[in-house]
C-alpha cells in the first residue's frame, strides 16, 4: 500500500505535515522520527472530547495540553468531538483545513495494527492527504527501546486492570519496567490498550511539561492518573 510503504521517501522530504498527536509514547516517536529526517512540522492535531473535557483516549485537559504545544513549539489543533461516524468527519475535516493551509502529509505513531492503518489510511484519502507511518512494522520491543534510548520521559496514565496490574499506574516507563513487562505477560508497548502514556519530556520538549497527578479514577476495567495543571 503507497501510504506506508514509501514511508524512507517521505523522511527524506522536506514536505509539510501535521501529526496525529496523543500525548503518548508511540506519536510522541513518530513525530520525532519525522522531523529528524528532514520533515517539516506544521501543526499537531489531537481528538478532545467536549463532553468530558480533557483528550480522547489519554484523558489530558486542555491547560496541560497548551503547556504541551508551549513546550515542543508546534501548534496544536483540537478536534473537539463526539463518538462514531462525527469523530470520524470532525477529523476529516481537520485534515482538510491542515492541508489548505499547506500540510501534505499527515504522520501517525501506529506500529503493526492493521485496522488503525487502515482507518488513518481512509481518513488522509478523503482529504488528499498522504498517510506516513515512521514506525510501521518496527517490533513493538524496538519502538519502545527506541523511544527510552532517545531520551524521553513518560508515566503510565490509563491501566487496563483486566490485562495488566493497577499498581503500574503513575510510574515511569524505563528498560527496567519493559523487562518486568515482558516476564508477566504484558505487551511491553501497549498496542493492543493494556496501558496509556503521558510523555513529560524529551529531545522535541524546551522544557518538561509540569503537572500535578490527581486521585486515582476507575472508569469500568480501567484505572486513570488525572493529570491536571
Amino acid at each position: 500500500m503507497k501510504d506506508h510503504g514509501d514511508n524512507k521517501e517521505f523522511l527524506k522530504s522536506k514536505r509539510k505535515f501535521v501529526a496525529s498527536y496523543s500525548s503518548g509514547k508511540d506519536s510522541t516517536l513518530a513525530l520525532y522520527k519525522a522531523i529528524r529526517q528532514g520533515m517539516e512540522p506544521q501543526a499537531l492535531i489531537m481528538t478532545y472530547n467536549a463532553e468530558r473535557d480533557c483528550s480522547w483516549f489519554h484523558g489530558v485537559p486542555e491547560p496541560i495540553l497548551r503547556r504541551i504545544e508551549e513546550s515542543l513549539g508546534i501548534p496544536l489543533r483540537l478536534i473537539r468531538t463526539g463518538g462514531g461516524d462525527k469523530y470520524e468527519a470532525d477529523f476529516e475535516e481537520m485534515l482538510r483545513r491542515e492541508r489548505e493551509k499547506g500540510a501534505e502529509v499527515c504522520v501517525f505513531g501506529d506500529i503493526d495494527l492493521e485496522e488503525h492503518l487502515a482507518w488513518c489510511t481512509r481518513r488522509c484519502r478523503s482529504t488528499g492527504l498522504e498517510a506516513c507511518f515512521p514506525l510501521w512494522q518496527m517490533s513493538r520491543r524496538a519502538a519502545v527501546e527506541e523511544f527510552l534510548d532517545s531520551g524521553f520521559k513518560t508515566i503510565f496514565t490509563v491501566i487496563d486492570t483486566e490485562r495488566m496490574d493497577a499498581s503500574w499506574l503513575g510510574k515511569t516507563l524505563t528498560r527496567e519496567a519493559v523487562e518486568l513487562l515482558e516476564r508477566e505477560g504484558v505487551d511491553v508497548c501497549g498496542e493492543n490498550g493494556e496501558y496509556h502514556t503521558f510523555v513529560t519530556d524529551g529531545p522535541l520538549f524546551r522544557k518538561p511539561v509540569s503537572f500535578t497527578p490527581g486521585r486515582p479514577v476507575r472508569r469500568g476495567k480501567h484505572v486513570i492518573l488525572p493529570i491536571q495543571p
